[in-house]
């Protein structure tokens, strides 16, 4: 067995000493080319950003929850509007809604995947509603027939929060190539990372691309001319140099992280632990983290760290539980699965650079729980 504290959730230390040289040389470029805003490495990394997207524009951000606003701001949403999504994600995914100023409506969940429910989004669906906001939540594509389906008879935009989803597929197409507008984070943690905070849109629209340009920098159409009330949220050049020397890894991280989230569905089969469904398709999970419930949560959290190996849950309180949002009117009244999934989930670790012997550890710790 593992020594206690050995297994962390995430270990950038483990990252390729040939990676870090990389990175290195990619900032000393961008030191000595004295432009270090909006500049090379950020066009080079939109366009290449575009590419792996399959789409025909991709906007370089501040961070993931600006890219969401920005987006939304692209769309025309604000007060009076409301925006269908999840309420079991990040906050930023709700915060990006409420500083639009439209109201989010919260749709409940499919507990077999965690993501959002397209017959419960039917349900919330009125006169208000302007957008649907679908999170590809733990690195699964949702069920993007459906939705789109219900955008088209409603006449609603369709928007996707792909922060936690890079390489993800459905039905042979890259997330963030559906929606008229998709955001990305590129938080050290994702699947794809930055040195620190960072973020793009992608989209095929020729006006959403320019209004999104504009928005980041201060809404100016150009120096000194500002056409909107804009944002200060550009694409730092040297996270987008280094972003440039990190997307070359990401489709062995995505294979590795695979690799390792198939070895907890085959092998993990403890019957106090309920795993998500394995996907009919293997291409439309990049796994950024592995999700499992249980009804004695705390219990099985302390079991691993005695074990050595460290956990987080995603998330503990849904978004439409948080006191933030006590005074922002809603019409959502209970969302009995996400409720649920969110007293009993936990997340395990999933990072590329586990070991064989790390995952097996893991396996057993949790097969060993009583």
């Amino acid at each position: 067995m593992i020594a206690p504290n050995k297994i962390s959730f995430n270990d950038f230390s483990r990252e390729p000493p040939e990676l870090l040289l990389a990175e290195l040389e990619a900032c000393r470029r961008v030191f000595s080319s004295s432009r270090w805003i909006l500049s090379e490495s950020v066009a080079d990394f939109e366009q290449q950003w575009a590419t792996h997207c399959r789409t025909d524009y991709a906007i370089g951000v501040a961070n993931g929850m600006d890219a969401l606003e920005i987006s939304l701001r692209c769309l025309g949403i604000g007060h009076g509007d409301e925006v269908i999504t999840t309420s079991l994600t990040a906050f930023a995914t709700t915060l990006s809604i409420v500083r639009c100023g439209a109201t989010p409506v919260f749709a409940d969940i499919d507990l077999r995947t965690a993501c959002i429910d397209p017959a419960s989004i039917s349900q919330h669906i009125t006169g208000s509603t302007r957008a649907i906001l679908v999170v590809h939540l733990y690195g699964r594509a949702v069920d993007l027939d459906e939705i789109k389906t219900l955008c088209a008879v409603h006449n609603l935009y369709l928007l996707e929060d792909c922060a936690q989803a890079h390489g993800a597929l459905y039905d042979g197409k890259p997330v963030g190539s559906y929606g008229h507008l998709a955001a990305w984070s590129f938080y050290p943690t994702k699947n794809l990372g930055a040195v620190g905070d960072a973020g793009a849109i992608t989209t095929s629209n020729p006006g959403f691309n320019q209004t999104a340009r504009t928005l980041r920098n201060y809404g100016q159409s150009d120096r000194y001319h500002h056409l909107e009330v804009g944002l200060n949220s550009r694409l730092d050049e040297l996270q987008a140099s280094l972003l440039l020397q990190r997307i070359s890894y990401l489709q062995a991280w995505t294979e590795l992280r695979r690799s390792i989230a198939y070895r907890y569905w085959n092998e993990i089969s403890n019957p106090l632990i309920t795993l998500l469904d394995i996907p009919a398709d293997p291409l439309t999970h990049v796994h950024h983290l592995f999700v499992l419930r249980t009804p004695q949560r705390l219990a099985l959290q302390n079991h691993l760290l005695d074990h050595g190996i460290s956990t987080l849950i995603h998330y503990p309180i849904p978004c439409h539980l948080q006191p933030a949002l006590l005074s922002i009117a809603s019409r959502t009244t209970t969302l009995p699965h996400t409720e649920r999934f969110s007293d009993t989930c936990l997340s395990l670790p999933i990072h590329p650079y586990m070991s064989e012997e790390e995952v097996t550890a893991v396996i057993e710790a949790c097969n060993t729980y009583h």
